[in-house]
Parts: C-alpha cells; structure tokens; sequence
C-alpha cells in the first residue's frame, strides 16, 4: 500500500492525500470482477498505516473472506506527486515497506486461480523471487511492469532506468503491461520489445498510450491461462484500441492501475482481447474525473458514494 499526496496543476488547490497505487487496481477489481471470482489481497502496509489501510480494505465487497493487509514494522510507502499537466508529473517516494521472498510468498500463492502483479514501489519481487512464483504456481500471472522501470535517487525522487535481463522478466508473466516510455526503455523497436517479450513466453503484450487507448501484442488466438507450450511464438498481430474523448480536466493518477485491474478481470471473466481493453480504456477514463482510491469503486460504477 501507497499513501499519496497530489499536488494538481493549479498551485493554488490544497494537495489530496488518499491511498494510491495498488488502492486503484483494488477498487478497478471490486467493479470489473466477474461475480464468481474474490479478491485476496497479497499486500503489506507499514504499522505506522495498517488500521487506515484495512479499513479501506472492507470498503470492498469482492475481499476473500476476513481478508487483511499484512502488517510490517516498516513505515508506509509515502509517494509525493507534483502535476505540471494532465500527464506531466514529478514523483518521489520515502519509506520502506520490504519486498517478498518466496518462502514467505509460496505458501500465500497455493490456493489462488489467477495473480495479478502490480509494481507499485518496483521490489515487490526481485527476479528470483518471480522466477520462483513461474515456476511454483501454475495459473495465469498478469505483471503490470510499471515501477519495475523507476529508479530511486536523491531524496526519493523516482526516474526511468533500463530493466537489467528484461527476457527473464518477461518469461515471468503471461500478460505484461507496460506504458510508452516504459517500453523504450527496455528497445526503440515497440515491434521487436513485444517480438522478444512473446518468444520469452508472455502470451499478450499490452501498452498504455494515454489519451490515445492502448495497443497490444500477441502471437496466438489469446486466452488468459489456457495452456500452450511456452515460448512457442509465432507472427506478431498487432493492433490499437481507441480510448473514449480525451479529458481536458482531471487527475490521471491511477489511471493504468485501474485499466490493469479492469482488463485482467474481463479476461479472467472470458472477454477477447480487444473487448476487455476497450472496457479498460472506459475505466481508467473514468477514473480521471475522480481524485484518489478511496470511493472510487462507487463512482467507477456509476453509483453515489454513502456518507
């Protein structure tokens, strides 16, 4: 878990401070889910955080059972976001909230259809550890790459970096999802980054590009976890899904944690690719006109938020 404090476009707004990060795939899960599925939540929030976190928590109807975060000694990730426009931003990050090692991850994983992974802080897994969890659990793995691509440098400010051994990253998930920028980090080709990422066993190759929808990559008729032999790729088909009109006001953060959350759960519910990405583009549209995760699943569906 992540606490945010946004600062907007307009210096004269006060800052919002709310839950982020993994706050808005959880919210993006509540909505888009289908009705046979639950939410168990593999998430650590630091003491100094964890009675808030919960509550947030049990705002959702879709949590497994008594579902809790788990608790650490560490002080909460704290994220600072400064907007110089709707897309342009600034981001630093203090805390340490530690990562998971597979000992502690694997017996968590046993039970679960499907994972989805989201980097939040960017070392919630280190390769070993998801190379463990490949090989050690055998449902389909959705990895939204996203902070596996920031650095963090002096007084926590985050910046691009190139991902050390992206082949073995990618031959950890199923479906990878990246943004534009995350993708040239790894090659300048968009072609030849989903080429390689295919051939290393990722089933779909999703990218984030803003305003403009989203695009993805396959080599196969795609189904999330339907067996195949790995790394059996063939040509490459390729297209673009239009996102709904651009919004000229609002705050975008969040916006690729709810588009995530949405298109895993259309294609855990069985949806084809183009029809679970148009329902994620509408998503993360929607969560512009909204400021921070908590509520969001209300206004995600179009429901007035109780008091």
């Amino acid at each position: 878990m992540v606490w945010d404090t946004i600062y907007g476009r307009d210096v004269a707004d006060e800052p919002v401070e709310e839950w982020g990060g993994i706050a808005y795939a959880l919210a993006g899960l509540e909505c888009a889910l289908p009705p046979d599925w639950e939410i168990v939540p593999l998430v650590k929030v630091g003491r100094d955080l964890a009675t808030e976190a919960n509550a947030f928590l049990r705002q959702l109807t879709r949590r497994a059972g008594a579902a809790r975060f788990i608790e650490v000694p560490e002080p909460t990730n704290r994220v600072t976001l400064r907007y110089a426009s709707l897309t342009r931003r600034t981001e630093t990050l203090a805390g340490g909230v530690p990562g998971w090692r597979w000992a502690e991850l694997g017996p968590l994983v046993r039970d679960l259809d499907a994972l989805y992974v989201n980097f939040i802080a960017g070392w919630e897994l280190d390769l070993d550890t998801a190379m463990h969890l490949r090989h050690g659990f055998q449902g389909p793995i959705y990895g939204d790459l996203h902070s596996l691509l920031l650095d963090v440098g002096q007084h926590g400010r985050r910046t691009p970096r190139r991902l050390p051994r992206p082949d073995d990253w990618f031959a950890c998930f199923d479906v990878v999802q990246l943004n534009e920028t995350e993708l040239s980090l790894i090659g300048d080709d968009p072609m030849h980054v989903a080429a390689r990422a295919l051939a290393a066993g990722v089933d779909l190759v999703v990218v984030t590009l803003g305003a403009r929808g989203a695009a993805y990559f396959t080599s196969r008729p795609f189904r999330f976890g339907a067996p195949h032999p790995r790394g059996a790729a063939g040509p490459v088909e390729t297209a673009r899904i239009a996102a709904p009109a651009p919004c000229e006001e609002g705050d975008t953060t969040g916006c690729g944690d709810v588009f995530g959350a949405t298109l895993v759960a259309r294609l855990l519910a069985g949806d084809d690719v183009e029809s679970a990405i148009r329902e994620a583009n509408a998503a993360g549209g929607r969560n512009v006109h909204h400021r921070g995760a908590s509520r969001l699943h209300y206004h995600l569906r179009g429901q007035i938020a109780p008091q």
